[in-house]
């Protein structure tokens, strides 16, 4: 049996595929943010302008630290954060980006680097300080181990000058305002000692008071961002002294009480990693917002399309809009990706959560890698889901108050951001290109020896297209001209990121056929493996030309996949609203947004129009 959300226990499809979804631990992990976000102080404001909706988003913030037991927990806890962006992303995209980055960049990296520092950490704990986190500068983004901000070190006085030297090396966008109440901020910085750069490390530094910044700092508002609004800066600094606990010290790099500069790690770019290291769990969590923020969405276009009715074939017939093809088939192709992201989101947490533990070193860094592919592949999907349900929900979608325009942005946002989607994939694409072996160039010939319907042929095929991908691209090196690196990279980058898509694709139909493993025979493992079977047929017709081409397809099923295509289609469209239950939101939520309800047009009505007042008095 399984536990439904209040507790008690069931065996319904909804509450057996909530449990694939969210793991086997719902209540523990999801249980306080899914109640949060039911409560009033989070329903859906109505007007307002930016600067109202911003200090809501403040007020919010401290009502969520008060409902916790200590801020310390999800700032030390890599699934509860995930869990907070899970929930809040779809509630409230502004919210959601001040309380990661107060949570986990701030407090985790203040925590992570305690060591021998014995900082008071009660203001932000108890958010009489909000902590927010300047590393990207104007000049700087995705090569941030470049910053030119400088804190040089005063032996007389015991401290660091932190300086601004030039317009590109402002702090791009951080939350730095006075809104919501003074502020503290960990500044990225490159340490100097004696002459010597050391390398970028962090420092704890005030920024404002209630109302302004403090002396020496400088804070200017950049334009208003698409989406919710949060009050993203411009800051500065001229010749701010900290003491010498501002350092975020360690292993990786201390000033000792002599004044000399010491670092076990001789490479000042791996000293920058250390100093940002909970960068990871910041993809992690951007991963659970769009993941949270696909559900809400596609919940709503399939409750919208089942309330919609629109004419049907005779005259007199009306019919839901979602029965036809045109408009299921989308959303059922969108549930097949939403539970892949989901799976494949768990899979790098838990991976993730399995090396903080007692991992090695190399698995440390495959599960940093899967983390960040992760993070790629599944804001990239989000995207694409939101987009696709904000047109079948029609021009009521671009509302403000329906919901989805606001989550269209706060995907363009988790793309961007810990780390632009290319980036990261671009990165992971050389680690694996290099370290792959030579023997996956073979191994390409054919075997087309499965059935379309055999979900581990299915799972081959997923490996062997990232095998000709990347086999591509170390065949384009190869006859790229020697001695020019960016050439050779530039020959071979394209392929290899169309290899590291394949590898996210197949660590999602893994973990596809992990959960359909651990379900019993029934009708909750039936739903799973049509999603699971569309999911991978996607991938497989997207592929199969290449896959014909290897002999991994014969002709005959390359034939065959868009009629097993569409079969899937209307196998998953006909549970569509079951599958939508098992995303578990909370009524208060949905009732936020009207279209998700049947009675959406009331939310139109005039209570002042004619067939209000003449309908006692009958037609005038």
């Amino acid at each position: 049996m399984t536990a439904t959300i209040d507790g008690t226990t069931s065996h319904t499809l909804a509450d057996v595929l909530r449990g694939v979804i969210f793991g086997g631990n719902f209540l523990q992990e999801h249980g306080s943010w899914r109640r949060l976000i039911s409560t009033e102080p989070f329903r859906r404001p109505v007007g307002g302008g930016p600067d109202e909706r911003l200090a809501l988003t403040y007020e919010r913030l401290r009502i969520l630290n008060s409902a916790l037991d200590s801020a310390a927990g999800p700032a030390a806890d890599p699934r509860a954060l995930a869990a907070l962006h899970e929930w809040l992303g779809p509630v409230d995209p502004a919210l959601t980006t001040v309380a990661g980055i107060h949570y986990n960049l701030f407090l985790g990296s203040l925590l992570d680097h305690a060591g021998e520092s014995r900082r008071d950490l009660s203001d932000f704990l108890r958010l009489r300080r909000i902590g927010t986190f300047l590393c990207t500068e104007v000049a700087h983004g995705n090569d941030a181990a470049a910053v030119e901000t400088t804190a040089t070190y005063d032996r007389v006085r015991d401290g660091f000058v932190l300086h601004t030297p030039h317009s590109g090396a402002q702090k791009f966008m951080p939350n730095t305002s006075p809104a919501g109440g003074p502020k503290s901020g960990l500044v990225a910085a490159r340490l100097r000692a004696d002459g010597a750069d050391h390398g970028v490390f962090l420092f704890l530094v005030p920024l404002t008071d209630d109302t302004d910044a403090l002396p020496g700092v400088r804070v200017r508002r950049l334009p208003a961002r698409l989406g919710s609004p949060v009050d993203h800066c411009l800051t500065s600094f001229d010749r701010v002294f900290v003491g010498r606990d501002a350092l975020l010290g360690g292993e990786h790099g201390r000033i000792g009480d002599d004044g000399e500069f010491s670092s076990v790690l001789p490479n000042r770019r791996r000293r920058f990693l250390t100093s940002i290291a909970r960068v990871t769990v910041g993809k992690i969590s951007m991963s659970a917002c769009a993941v949270g923020s696909a559900r809400a969405t596609l919940a709503v276009a399939v409750r919208y399309g089942g309330h919609r009715h629109i004419s049907g074939p005779r005259a007199t017939e009306r019919v839901r809009v979602i029965a036809h093809r045109s408009h299921h088939g989308p959303l059922a192709e969108a549930m097949a990706t939403v539970f892949a992201m989901s799976l494949l989101h768990r899979r790098a947490l838990d991976r993730w959560e399995e090396q903080l533990g007692a991992g090695t070193e190399t698995g440390r860094a495959e599960a940093e890698r899967l983390v960040a592919v992760a993070k790629g592949w599944i804001t990239w999907q989000a995207r694409a889901v939101v987009v696709e349900c904000r047109e079948r929900c029609g021009a009521q979608a671009l509302l403000e108050n329906n919901g989805m325009t606001e989550l269209i942005t706060g995907a363009e946002a988790v793309i961007t951001a810990e780390g632009d989607n290319l980036a990261i994939h671009a990165k992971a694409a050389a680690e694996m290109l290099f370290a792959a072996s030579p023997a996956a160039d073979g191994g390409t010939s054919g075997r087309a020896t499965g059935e379309l319907t055999d979900p581990r042929f299915l799972g081959w095929l997923h490996a062997q297209v990232e095998v000709i991908w990347f086999a591509r691209a170390r065949e384009r090196m190869r006859s790229a001209p020697h001695g020019d690196p960016l050439a050779r990279w530039n020959a071979a980058s394209g392929p290899a990121l169309r290899g590291v898509e394949a590898h996210a694709r197949r660590q999602a139909a893994e973990a596809y056929a992990e959960a359909v493993a651990e379900l019993p025979e029934g009708p909750g493992r039936e739903r799973l493996t049509e999603l699971e079977r569309l999911f991978a047929l996607q991938w497989v017709a997207r592929n199969s030309g290449d896959l014909l081409a290897v002999g991994h397809l014969t002709t005959d099923q390359v034939n065959a996949l868009p009629d097993a295509v569409e079969q899937l289609i209307a196998a998953v469209a006909g549970h569509l609203p079951t599958l939508i239950e098992s995303f578990a939101l909370p009524d208060e939520v949905l009732a936020d947004w009207p279209i998700a309800g049947a009675d959406y047009v009331d939310a139109y009505d005039d209570p002042e129009a004619s067939w209000h007042t003449t309908g006692a008095q009958g037609e005038r």
